[in-house]
């Protein structure tokens, strides 16, 4: 118990400038080196990637972890992929990141 989660965009990187990215909630280690997110495990780089910060221990495909930003410009490249929100972090990652009140705004005529 006592470890920290934090709502991250995490985006996969496997040799391409951009891969599929999600907004999901990740688990800390207690030294914070190490990330859990959707059952796998990822190791920072510690600095050493290209455009990558971390790496999935199993695979050792290389990703691309931040916080997720409330201009929701997260990817290090513009990309047109939409980014797949997590179901259990979705009204959160609107209201409290994106700080929109509803999930889909009311357009005024």
């Amino acid at each position: 118990m006592g470890h920290k989660t934090r709502i991250m965009y995490i985006e996969r990187k496997a040799g391409n400038l951009t891969g599929p990215a999600r907004i999901g909630r990740v688990t800390y280690s207690k030294t914070g080196a190490t990330i859990y997110y959707g059952g796998r495990e990822f190791r920072s780089l510690k600095g050493a990637g290209f455009k990558a910060n971390y790496y999935d221990v199993e695979t050792g495909e290389e990703y691309w972890s931040s916080g997720p930003r409330k201009d929701a410009c997260d990817a290090l490249y513009a990309t047109n992929i939409a980014t797949e929100i997590d179901e259990d972090v979705r009204q959160e990652y609107w209201t409290q990141i994106r700080k929109i009140k509803t999930k889909s705004p009311q357009r005024t005529a």
